[in-house]
């Protein structure tokens, strides 16, 4: 208790000494450590998401410690200087909450879900996880075979796997087209030096953005910050910006693989995180494969019964984006399938979208956008986006008015320049390639 009390003594001071701003919503401050602070409250529920985004993953990485960020991630929860790993599993689970970890191309991100009495919990649990992990060899050992078990499972998931080489593909020996899980060899290489070195340059407040949103405000998480400790851990940070992207030539793959499915993926370039463009390109997205009223989806699967899955997907990077179409279907029918798919792109390349059709679009576009921020969880995530991809923040109002804004000549710009059949990238996972192609 006293070494607490004298930290929250300390943070006092800090945030105080803090630079802070409001975006409507969502309230931030830089810490005198570097540490950036987002909160977002969310009046009427009784839980608060609170997470930790540290700007370092597989983009940064070198080809020959390809997944390392991921095993870094593994290895904080094996334990702390102040928690086992069987502490750090029961600290919040006991309490009705959760807390999860994810590895992505630019970051990774530590998160909980608690009631809103045990936030101190949570930011004292993450806060341990994310500054004062121990690497001990014999974990080390257990934990890259649970992660080449997971990169088996991948490769034994066809769905899975299709992805992986369509990225590669599309991006080449780069850090866009690396694996996040690493290779067998790679996680095989791995030593304690190697996730010393990382975390002592990527696991410092200035290289680390907190949010948390739900039943919370902005001065009581900076409190809490303060008695968990995060204000104590010294200033420092390495620029781990995202290097530039280097899109491959389009091409065709096929990787043969017995099995009742052929798995289908096509992709090409995208907008930018930040791109004006993005909101018209998340909406033609969504109208050719966002659902069961999509174009791919009435076509592919209601009409010619090709496929029980059809969909689009994207991925929209601070200096890069990415699309794509995936369908799974039969040996036999791959050749159809593809040829269906290729239609699609084609048309809406080719045609655009009808203005009525846009106008109804952008009312299923503003729904979806409108229902996708009624969590805390989402809140959460909404507001360490506006720090990790330098974005001003807008109101709900602001951002349903740049779908209204959405014009015609726009959408049909980003018809013709991502969606032509000629462009794509296609990946064929299956027993026999595509003649198609």
């Amino acid at each position: 208790m006293s070494a607490v009390s004298a930290r929250g003594g300390r943070a006092a001071v800090g945030v105080g000494a803090g630079i802070s701003s409001t975006g409507a919503d969502v309230q931030r401050t830089v810490l005198p450590n570097g540490l950036t602070v987002l909160s977002d409250n969310v009046p009427g529920v009784r839980s608060v998401a609170f997470g930790a985004w540290v700007r370092a993953a597989t983009l940064h990485e070198r080809a020959e410690k390809m997944g390392i960020s991921h095993m870094l991630e593994h290895m904080v929860f094996k334990g702390t200087k102040r928690r086992s790993a069987k502490d750090i599993s029961l600290a919040l689970e006991t309490l009705g909450g959760s807390l999860d970890a994810y590895t992505a191309r630019e970051h990774t991100s530590y998160q909980a879900r608690v009631l809103d009495e045990h936030i101190r919990d949570a930011a004292d649990v993450i806060g341990d996880l994310v500054f004062n992990p121990v690497f001990r060899a014999a974990d080390l050992k257990l934990e890259r075979k649970v992660v080449i078990e997971e990169i088996a499972m991948v490769d034994d998931t066809p769905d899975d796997l299709v992805f992986e080489v369509h990225n590669e593909k599309l991006f080449g020996d780069n850090g866009y087209g690396y694996r996040i899980l690493g290779t067998r060899e790679t996680v095989g290489s791995f030593t304690i030096g190697d996730l010393d070195e990382l975390h002592a340059a990527a696991y410092r407040p200035g290289n680390v953005v907190v949010a948390a949103a739900g039943s919370i405000d902005h001065d009581q998480l900076l409190n809490i910050l303060g008695e968990t400790g995060w204000l104590d851990v010294p200033a420092g940070s390495i620029d781990f910006a995202a290097p530039p992207p280097v899109f491959q030539s389009p091409s065709y793959t096929h990787v043969e693989r017995a099995g009742a499915q052929t798995q289908l993926v096509f992709g090409s370039e995208a907008p930018a995180h930040g791109d004006e463009r993005r909101y018209a390109f998340c909406l033609i997205s969504m109208l050719l494969g966002g659902g069961m009223s999509s174009r791919l989806f009435q076509h592919v699967r209601e009409e010619l019964g090709l496929a029980y899955a059809v969909h689009t997907f994207s991925s929209f990077y601070s200096r890069a984006g990415m699309h794509g179409v995936y369908v799974g279907t039969s040996p036999e029918s791959a050749d159809e399938a593809a040829g269906a798919v290729i239609a699609e792109l084609a048309r809406i390349a080719i045609d655009g979208v009808p203005a009525d059709e846009l106008v109804a679009a952008k009312q299923q576009l503003k729904g979806q956008i409108t229902l996708s921020l009624e969590t805390p969880s989402a809140r959460m995530y909404r507001a360490a986006g506006l720090e990790l991809y330098e974005e001003p923040f807008r109101s709900l109002d602001e951002m349903l008015s740049l779908v209204d804004a959405i014009d015609e000549q726009t959408v049909s710009e980003v018809c013709s320049s991502c969606f032509q059949p000629s462009g794509q990238t296609v990946v064929s996972l299956g027993p026999a390639p595509l003649t198609i192609l």
